[in-house]
């Protein structure tokens, strides 16, 4: 199935849909897809695979320095700075065996986002404000979209080595990311990420407060407040970005808009499907913060953390000592 990307869209942003028309016309969009596509199956994905899925040589080699240096890099900091901050700080055995990945992650997570919210706000990309934008003149172009999709490229190769521990949220965004990279899908999925990198952040930093509350055998009420807030924050950035933009914004583009600016767009339904998954993850997990009511032995922030980490942890946390 060939790519034939527009140079340029309509003179102006589509207004952003409601929850009705998003399911209404992106439903329509689907069935008028699968009706029209006369020649589907195994042939097709290896000829849309052939011609649209391929990276260069630099790209392959940035993927591969992304998957060896942020491992060696994550591993470093938490040898030679997080655990010995934990130990300076004398936390509990028991969070000072968490701190290092939080404080990774949040790293991560703040950078992976300010980076992202710099393309679509610091630049000429009108990604955010236009979605369907994101498919004119689909692929890269010129050195702005070679360094467009090289972020992409590095942001992504971090973010699946963050999510190697979440299995959670990896089953739809891992692959998600995985299979983007290749077929020039990189402007959605900047959009991706600048919409869910922001409450992981919160997250984290939470998790972090809530460690440091209980330190030096004493309590503090700056982290304990702190994580409060987070609390708060974390819940509304998960609604709003997640549940709200993220459907709004990316589905509806590539449910609905993508058809209309690249009539044979590879991979359709593939794409759509691992982004349905994500939001309907999305939304699962939001469901279970709001469902958090066991706070005798723990405080609000403390319960909801809990909560989102306990299946993800289960005993994975083995060497306590430090």
């Amino acid at each position: 199935m060939a790519a034939a990307g527009l140079a340029a869209g309509p003179t102006g942003p589509e207004p952003m849909p409601s929850y009705a028309q998003l399911v209404r016309r992106g439903w329509g969009s689907a069935l008028a897809a699968a009706r029209g596509c006369t020649d589907c199956g195994w042939g097709l994905a290896r000829r849309g695979l052939a011609e649209n899925a391929h990276l260069a040589p630099p790209e392959l080699l940035l993927l591969a320095l992304g998957a060896l240096g942020w491992t060696a890099l994550r591993s470093a900091a938490t040898a030679r700075l997080f655990r010995p901050l934990a130990k300076r700080c004398r936390l509990q055995p028991r969070d000072a065996a968490k701190m290092p990945e939080s404080a990774w992650k949040f790293l991560f997570y703040l950078g992976s986002w300010s980076y992202s919210a710099y393309l679509l706000f610091g630049t000429d990309y009108p990604f955010f404000h236009d979605p369907p934008s994101v498919f004119y003149g689909r692929g890269p172009e010129g050195m702005a979209g070679r360094a467009l999709k090289g972020g992409y490229l590095a942001l992504s190769e971090l973010r699946k080595e963050s999510w190697r521990r979440d299995p959670c949220v990896g089953p739809g965004s891992h692959p998600l990311l995985s299979a983007s990279c290749s077929p020039r899908y990189h402007n959605v999925g900047i959009l991706v990420l600048f919409l869910h990198d922001i409450s992981d952040v919160h997250l984290e930093f939470t998790k972090l407060n809530i460690y440091f509350k209980s330190r030096g055998g004493s309590h503090h009420r700056r982290h304990a407040l702190a994580a409060d807030l987070g609390c708060l924050s974390f819940g509304f950035s998960w609604f709003w970005f997640r549940l709200y933009w993220f459907p709004l914004k990316v589905l509806y583009a590539t449910s609905h808009c993508s058809l209309r600016v690249v009539p044979d767009i590879p991979f359709y339904f593939f794409f759509n499907t691992l982004l349905l998954l994500l939001t309907l993850m999305n939304l699962y997990w939001f469901l279970v913060t709001l469902e958090v009511k066991d706070t005798t032995s723990y405080d609000h922030a403390t319960a909801i953390a809990w909560t989102i980490e306990k299946p993800l942890r289960n005993g994975l946390v083995k060497d306590k000592r430090l």
